[in-house]
């Protein structure tokens, strides 16, 4: 079993208690209280996520030489990602800029929190907290809907919905369809899948893991041996969540980018 699994084994149930079907209260995980507000292990997770990112970044950012340090190496390389393939591809040369630092802001701060699924010791993706998603959406909400009325205006914002040359009685169909897209639709979906994704992922995990250990610790010897498929299987999942964890990252800033640029069609 990696050592990365080791941290899920929390999950596991007291003596004579059962996790099997799972309840509200097993994915509460309260840490200690703060002014009778409670600090929940996700919360705890996601500020050493984001303190350690912005050591990251100004160290990385003081220490930036003509020869890069293999440190500075890799930071270019994310950075690099979230611009060019994720900033401009989506916005525009022309019009990118303004919005990098969210978009890289973005990125890095969902990948890393959505790889914590799978590091040690912490083993609990934060984005599989429907909390945080909704966070970023909001963000991404205000910002897209700023871009696109401050470009156009009220009136022009509301009206680039319906497409140019729609027949009269399909236009006031269109233009709710669209208005439902804009305002409900969208931030729904855009958090929802990385919620689900991320809440999918790490239940598959604890499966395997504590189904596992729950296999190893019976009185059957041939479920023993069925163990070590299941913590195998742990293993393989885990690096395929990996990959999962850093497309939902780059789905989400995506899908941001191209709702910036649809604010701005008219101004390209």
């Amino acid at each position: 079993m990696s050592v990365t699994a080791l941290s899920i084994l929390a999950y596991l149930p007291a003596e004579g208690e059962s996790h099997f079907p799972p309840k509200p209260e097993d994915f509460w995980l309260p840490m200690f209280q703060v002014g009778g507000v409670w600090v929940t292990r996700p919360m705890v997770i996601c500020a050493i996520i984001t303190a350690a990112l912005a050591i990251w970044l100004v160290v990385m950012s003081k220490r930036a030489a003509v020869v890069p340090s293999r440190g500075q190496h890799y930071t270019e390389l994310i950075y690099d990602f979230a611009r060019n393939s994720i900033a401009r591809d989506m916005i525009g040369s022309k019009h990118f800029r303004p919005y990098l630092p969210l978009i890289f802001a973005l990125f890095v701060f969902i990948l890393f929190n959505n790889l914590a699924g799978i590091i040690p010791f912490l083993q609990l993706p934060t984005m599989s907290r429907i909390g945080f998603p909704i966070g970023l959406v909001l963000i991404v909400y205000v910002v897209y809907h700023f871009v696109g009325i401050k470009h156009m205006g009220v009136g022009g914002y509301f009206k680039h919905m319906v497409p140019p040359g729609l027949p009269g009685w399909v236009v006031p169909v269109v233009f709710l369809l669209e208005l439902m897209t804009y305002f409900i639709t969208r931030p729904l979906t855009l958090a929802l899948r990385l919620f689900g994704n991320m809440f999918a992922g790490h239940m598959v995990l604890v499966v395997f893991i504590v189904g596992g250990w729950t296999l190893f610790t019976s009185d059957s010897i041939g479920l023993k041996f069925v163990a070590l498929p299941a913590w195998l299987m742990a293993f393989v999942m885990t690096l395929f969540e990996g990959l999962v964890q850093f497309l939902q990252a780059f789905v989400f800033t995506l899908l941001t980018a191209s709702y910036i640029a649809g604010a701005l069609e008219d101004s390209h």
